[in-house]
């Protein structure tokens, strides 16, 4: 070694030196700490394991370009939510008024968690499971309740993803067959399907010849087949999208999350120029400002971008850990959150177009239907003809002249006026219909095409759309499971990923009875709701509290090569928590105020009622309740009272190469405080104690082994350290 090098320098230098291990390393040869008499754990050296050790930290898969990455997490984000949720949301508080709350809810609670969620993902490099046991082994009960989370949902979501493959195969014909009402026969003669009649086509076909529904939840009526099938579908291609991890997913999104962008696109074009579109589009944004002041809307605002950008369920954090750590993910946070919320402004403008001319058509229809009510009371001198304008041709009414007609009938009528049966046939009444969820996709949005020409065109490619946006969403769903049980538990990607899917798909079997739609309901209004915002807000806790904010923003400040505005510092120490502790505290009210039930099909009267929950069902909801939120409690408890490692006893360094690598497992409290996020890993900060004097190579004492337990690992070593100047 040359004389005028600082480690030869420090040799013969009686002062202590201050500088970090990590900064001296660098000079030194590659030692690895495992195979020499640095070995503090005890632990004899495994060539085989190590190499695995080694190989997961160094190449670990990446994305391919920046590119896939983006469009996998805006794949993720952008979901079926976007297209039947945000517009119901919209219409119901204030049309373009709800965009405020919206809006600002963005910027102040979904933004700085994305963001808070990628950067640690993106550092640590690991699941969900592996980032919260290594910032906080106390809360490490995150990482579990995120998985379990993510498996109720992916149970249920993907059942809707085979609802929309046996939609998009049933339009491969014309007339769409849900466009007519069918025709059976009653001895010789041949009549309408009474409860197609009694209430419309689109309904039948979707609760008769695709749900085959029950008239409620108690009866289960066994499975349906073509569901069961079309559930098999699904599930078999979530599993081939996983099955090589990201480098099978990451080639799928390229086409699962920029075609729905085409399809929007063209639906937009297309209802544009459909008669009433504009109609639907101005009541769309005409704002009621009035709503802007209600509470409830600012709650459902909150609880809609908290699961526009996935927040919670993992899947941004197993996204993101696949990144270098030196990427700009405050640059991602910022443009997959506005690209989000775009995407729900374009889905809107879709939709309201289409229902537009929807209401136009139906308003139409009943304007013909109350006009020949009126033409049959004037044939039968109920009505005087002197109450018809004489302008007013019935061969060519318009709804402007049916208006007009329609109010002095009323005028003259007064007293018997509601004897008559007629409707004023307000387009305004058709356009504030409210319609969600599947209710706008197979119902109201599958009427609506049946009008158009080129009908199954337009149909292949609305459920196409549907397909992928709901694969896109699965995908970041299931890398919310898949990656943290891979990376904490070392399981074969492969094996894991195909019997998760298997497991799953036989768990989805009670999706596919005939009563399977109110368990759908179910899942969906309880199993994530209420777990996630307790997640998040620990989440955010053990950031922003546990570990620290400065020192947060110092160590983002390393990894991106710039400061993060203060805007976030106030957010994640502040502002985010106390709003996600109202938004728990709204949803706990809401489930009490709200009664546990769900809108059945009865049959018999071609209508939905709304039932409350059996005794028996009630229990499964309670249990999917505390089952998610479980592991919290537990896995605090268990390493409180250390009833089970965290890992901290086993801690192991790897120096090699000039750097330190710390397996991020084994971490605890202040250790684990002085190792996220630094630039990159030759920044790593030293493990060992501060404010130790570095001796020089003569001095045994800084490594003197001891059997009595030194601190909270209670491993038996002391260590020399120095401050931690890269910090």
């Amino acid at each position: 070694m040359p004389k005028n090098s600082k480690v030869t320098q420090r040799e013969h230098s009686s002062e202590h030196v201050t500088e970090s291990v990590a900064d001296l390393l660098a000079h030194e040869e590659p030692v690895d700490y495992k195979r020499s008499v640095l070995n503090v754990t005890g632990d004899t050296w495994d060539k085989q394991k190590d190499g695995e050790e080694e190989l997961d930290g160094e190449n670990r898969p990446a994305w391919n370009s920046k590119l896939q990455y983006i469009l996998a997490q805006i794949g993720y984000s952008v979901g079926l939510g976007n297209v039947w949720r945000f517009p119901y949301l919209c219409q119901k508080n204030g049309g373009g008024a709800y965009l405020v709350p919206y809006l600002v809810l963005l910027i102040i609670i979904g933004l700085p968690l994305f963001f808070l969620e990628l950067a640690v993902g993106q550092r640590i490099r690991r699941g969900s499971i592996g980032v919260w046991n290594y910032i906080c082994p106390r809360l490490g009960g995150i990482g579990y309740a995120s998985c379990l989370v993510c498996f109720f949902v992916g149970l249920y979501y993907n059942v809707i993803i085979g609802w929309s493959i046996f939609y998009f195969f049933k339009s491969f014909q014309y007339p769409l067959p849900w466009s007519e009402c069918p025709i059976v026969k009653n001895g010789s003669v041949a009549v309408v399907e009474t409860e197609c009649e009694r209430s419309s086509a689109t309904t039948y076909f979707w609760y008769r010849e695709t749900l085959d529904i029950s008239n409620s939840i108690s009866e289960s009526g066994g499975l349906n087949w073509k569901m069961t099938l079309c559930l098999l579908v699904a599930w078999s291609l979530v599993g081939l999208a996983m099955i090589k991890g990201i480098q099978s997913s990451g080639k799928v999104m390229y086409f699962s999350s920029l075609f729905p962008y085409v399809v929007l696109v063209c639906f937009l074009v297309r209802g544009l120029l459909l008669r009433g579109a504009v109609d639907g589009i101005m009541h769309m944004f005409t704002p009621k400002l009035d709503k802007m002041l209600d509470p409830q809307v600012w709650r459902e605002a909150a609880t809609q971008v908290f699961f526009a950008l996935g927040l919670g369920f993992g899947g941004v954090i197993a996204f993101s850990s696949y990144n270098k750590q030196d990427n700009n993910c405050h640059f991602d946070a910022t443009l997959v959150s506005f690209i989000n919320f775009f995407t729900s402004v374009l889905a809107t403008l879709v939709v309201f177009a289409v229902l537009g001319f929807k209401a136009n058509i139906m308003n139409e229809k009943c304007v013909v239907e109350n006009a020949e009510k009126i033409l049959g009371y004037l044939n039968t001198n109920v009505l005087s003809h002197d109450l018809i304008p004489p302008h007013v041709n019935f061969s060519h009414l318009t709804a402007k002249d049916y208006h007009e007609m329609y109010r002095v009938i009323m005028t003259v009528k007064e007293g018997h006026f509601k004897e008559l049966g007629l409707d004023a046939c307000l387009l305004e009444d058709e356009l504030n219909k409210s319609v969600q969820g599947t209710g706008l996709a197979f119902i109201a949005f599958t009427e609506a095409m049946t009008h158009f020409p080129a009908s199954p065109f337009w149909s292949v490619m609305f459920f196409l759309m549907l397909i992928n946006l709901g694969l896109g969403s699965m995908i970041g769903t299931m890398s919310g499971i898949t990656t943290p049980i891979i990376d904490t538990f070392k399981v074969r990607k492969e094996v894991f990923t195909v019997g998760c899917c298997i497991f799953a798909f036989l768990v989805g079997l009670i999706f596919v009875q005939r009563s399977g739609n109110y368990f759908v309901t179910m899942f969906d209004d309880y199993s994530a709701t209420l777990p996630l915002t307790v997640v998040v807000i620990l989440e955010n806790i053990a950031v922003a509290w546990i570990y620290g904010t400065k020192k947060f923003m110092q160590e983002l400040t390393e990894m991106l090569g710039f400061r993060p505005y203060q805007f976030y510092y106030y957010t994640w120490k502040y502002v985010s928590p106390i709003c996600m502790a109202v938004l728990m505290t709204a949803s706990i009210i809401q489930l009490g105020v709200s009664p546990p039930g769900y809108s059945a099909w009865i049959r018999e009267e071609a209508a939905e009622k709304f039932l409350f929950y059996p005794t028996w069902a009630m229990a499964i909801l309670i249990s999917l309740i505390i089952l998610a939120s479980l592991p919290l409690p537990l896995v605090f408890i268990l390493r409180q009272f250390h009833l089970v490692s965290d890992g901290s006893n086993t801690l192991s360094v790897t120096y090699k190469k000039g750097r330190m690598m710390k397996d991020i497992s084994n971490l605890e409290d202040n250790d684990e405080t002085r190792f996220i996020l630094s630039k990159v890993p030759s920044e790593t900060p030293s493990p060992m104690p501060t404010h130790r004097s570095y001796l020089g190579p003569g001095s045994n004492s800084p490594m003197e082994m001891s059997s009595a337990p030194n601190g909270r690992y209670g491993s038996g070593y002391l260590l020399a350290s120095t401050p931690e100047s890269e910090l």
